[in-house]
C-alpha cells in the first residue's frame, strides 16, 4: 500500500504546492529513490497541476483535451454542467507526468477552478477521494494531496484518504495563525470519523534568512508545536526565485535552469528527512 500524506496549512502564502511538487519529483526521479508518485491536487486553484505539466500541457492535455479532473472524482454522481467524466472511466483523471529509465512514475490528478462548486453542495462526498484512491494505490508508493488552505469538505476527504499530515510553514509574522485552526480540524476530524493520523511534522518553507523576523517567526512556531507534541524538521527549504522558473518551465528545482545548487541540494535535505519520517 502507498504511503499518503495530505499537506496542509489553513494559511495560504506559504508555498504549498512548490513544496508538494518538488516532492514528487525528487522521490520518483531522484535515482537513490525511484518511487511511483501520485500527486493529487485537491486546491480548486490548480496550481500544482500547471507547475507538474506546465501551463501549456495543463491546457492542452486536461481543458482542452476533456479530461476528467479531481472535480469529476467529487461529482461523479451529479449532472453538473461541464463535468468531463461523463461515458470515460474516472482513472482516466489521472495523468503521467513523467516515466523514468526504471519504469517509475510521476502521475497526477488535476484539479480545475469548477472544483469550488463542490463546496456549495457537500453532502455524501467526504469518502469519493478515499474510494477512488484505494482502487489506484497499489499503482504507487507515496501519494501526496495538495490541499486547500480552508476548511471545508475537500480537506475531510484529504484526512479520510491520508495517514500522515505534513505542514509547510513560511517563517514571517502570523505564521503561527494556521496552526491551531489545524489542530482543531483534526481533533474534530478524529471524533467525528474514528481515524487518527499522524502529523509527520512541520516544515519551514521558503526561508531567506532575514533576522530576526524569520528567526523569531520560527521559534513561535517551535514553541507552539511543542505544546501540540508536533515534530519539527531541523531541514528547511529555502527561498529562491529559482521556484516560480522552475514552475514555469514545468521542472523540480533540481532541472531548473540557472538554480542555484544550494537549493537544490538544501531542498533534497528535507525531502530525504521527510522520507525517514514517514517510513518510506
Amino acid at each position: 500500500m502507498a504511503t499518503k500524506v495530505a499537506v496542509i496549512n489553513m494559511k495560504g502564502g506559504v508555498g504549498k504546492s512548490t513544496l508538494c511538487t518538488n516532492l514528487g519529483w525528487h522521490f520518483s526521479a531522484m535515482s537513490n529513490w525511484r518511487k511511483r508518485v501520485l500527486v493529487v491536487d485537491l486546491d480548486p486553484q490548480f496550481n500544482s497541476s500547471q507547475y507538474l505539466l506546465g501551463a501549456a500541457r495543463y491546457e492542452r492535455d486536461v481543458m482542452t483535451a476533456g479530461s476528467p479532473t479531481i472535480w469529476d472524482v467529487f461529482e461523479q454522481a451529479s449532472r453538473a454542467p461541464g463535468l468531463r467524466a461523463s461515458g470515460r472511466n474516472l482513472s482516466d483523471a489521472v495523468v503521467n507526468v513523467a516515466t523514468f529509465v526504471n519504469g517509475q512514475t510521476l502521475s497526477l490528478i488535476p484539479s480545475q477552478l469548477e472544483l469550488s462548486h463542490t463546496l456549495k453542495n457537500p453532502s455524501q462526498k467526504e469518502h469519493l477521494l478515499a474510494n477512488f484512491l484505494s482502487d489506484i494505490e497499489n499503482n504507487y508508493d507515496l501519494i501526496i494531496i495538495d490541499c486547500a488552505p480552508t476548511e471545508s469538505v475537500l480537506t475531510t476527504a484529504a484526512y479520510l484518504s491520508a495517514d500522515h499530515v505534513l505542514i509547510p510553514v513560511k517563517p514571517e509574522f502570523l505564521s503561527t495563525i494556521g496552526l491551531p485552526l489545524i489542530r482543531q480540524s483534526l481533533t474534530d476530524f478524529e471524533r467525528s470519523f474514528r481515524k487518527s493520523l499522524s502529523v509527520t511534522g512541520i516544515c519551514f518553507n521558503m526561508c531567506s534568512d532575514y533576522s530576526p523576523e524569520e528567526n523569531r517567526s520560527k521559534q513561535e512556531v517551535r514553541d507552539l508545536s511543542a505544546t501540540f507534541g508536533w515534530h519539527v524538521f531541523s531541514e528547511e527549504v529555502p527561498y529562491s526565485r529559482s521556484f516560480p522558473k522552475g514552475a514555469r518551465e514545468g521542472n523540480p528545482i533540481f532541472r531548473t535552469s540557472y538554480a542555484r545548487s544550494n537549493v537544490a541540494s538544501e531542498t533534497a535535505a528535507f525531502c530525504n528527512a521527510f522520507a525517514r519520517q514517514v517510513g518510506l
